[in-house]
């Protein structure tokens, strides 16, 4: 088994940036070996003795339940709380101290908190593992490496491809840390997104200095051309000052069928769910919609996530 140990404490997994190319490939060839064992029923349970603590301070349904599987096919245990209102955060009781009590309790932390940053925070205050969920519009690393994984199980290779980015790139924390991986893996990103949610200035800047080639656009079919794989995020309403802003949005800016009219009979779409009204039903039972398998894909994923992070 993979192990990697980057100080005193066991690994973090925080930001997709803290990764080395080398790295996120380790855990790439990691999650293969996951896949195979799960396949071959072989999964050895080196989780036996070790108890995932999930905090999750937003909603989650597949990044939640497939650590919990995850952990459960490693032969571990999990506890922790899916909503504020389950926990004492609803009493008014700060993240420190939830922390700091809940810690005596497991041996890993998986966490999903509304504050950019919180996840980095929680690192800094505790020994054990942290694997960040989400935080606020920031980083959602485990993710990432789920989609370069479904990227390279489904295309057999990430660099060199054309990858269109699709949706709300201006609050979705999923395609802000995917859109760093895939330059580092040197796919060349198409942004496409509605005006006014396009991917913000900093994140383009830092995105430039890969040297692969970036098109942004607000056309859906012109930035579709020749691309070997679209990713499609639904449009953050959460995230909106202005709810009928977020709606009217939701009714136009949607990938539809004769959007795909052109495309490389070999297209792969993916999702990270769940979806709304961002691609249309019909979509659905193309040969082009591989983001059901993509979700499957989550499991030995976060199985080899779970395995990396503990001596």
């Amino acid at each position: 088994m993979c192990k990697i140990i980057t100080s005193s404490k066991n690994m973090d997994v925080i930001s997709i940036k803290d990764f080395s190319k080398k790295k996120i490939e380790n855990f790439l060839v990691e999650s293969e070996k996951m896949f195979e064992y799960l396949k071959n029923n072989t999964v050895p349970k080196v989780m036996q003795d070790k108890i995932l603590g999930t905090l999750f301070f937003e909603p989650s349904t597949r990044t939640r339940l497939s650590f919990t599987s995850a952990m459960y096919k490693l032969g571990g245990q999990v506890l922790g709380f899916g909503s504020t209102e389950s926990s004492s955060i609803s009493k008014g009781e700060n993240l420190n101290d939830t922390i700091k009590v809940v810690e005596n309790y497991c041996d890993i932390f998986t966490i999903r908190h509304p504050e950019e940053g919180a996840a980095r925070y929680v690192a800094d205050i505790t020994d054990k593992p942290v694997i960040n969920c989400g935080d606020g519009g920031n980083q959602h690393p485990t993710q990432t490496i789920l989609d370069l994984y479904s990227i390279q199980k489904l295309k057999g290779k990430i660099e060199g491809l054309n990858i269109a980015l699709l949706g709300d790139l201006k609050h979705a924390r999923v395609m802000k840390s995917l859109a760093s991986a895939l330059c580092m893996f040197k796919a060349n990103l198409r942004l496409i997104s509605p005006v006014g949610l396009e991917m913000g200035q900093n994140t383009i800047n830092d995105l430039k200095k890969f040297n692969t080639d970036i098109i942004e656009t607000n056309n859906i079919k012109e930035g579709l051309k020749n691309v070997d794989v679209i990713y499609v995020c639904r449009i953050q309403k959460e995230r909106f000052d202005d709810v009928y802003d977020a709606q009217r949005l939701q009714r136009e800016f949607r990938l539809k069928l004769d959007h795909l009219s052109h495309v490389n009979k070999d297209l792969v779409i993916l999702h990270a769910l769940p979806k709304l009204t961002e691609i249309s039903p019909e979509i659905d039972n193309t040969s082009y919609a591989k983001y059901f398998e993509q979700v499957y894909y989550g499991i030995p994923v976060r199985m080899a996530i779970l395995n990396m992070v503990v001596e």
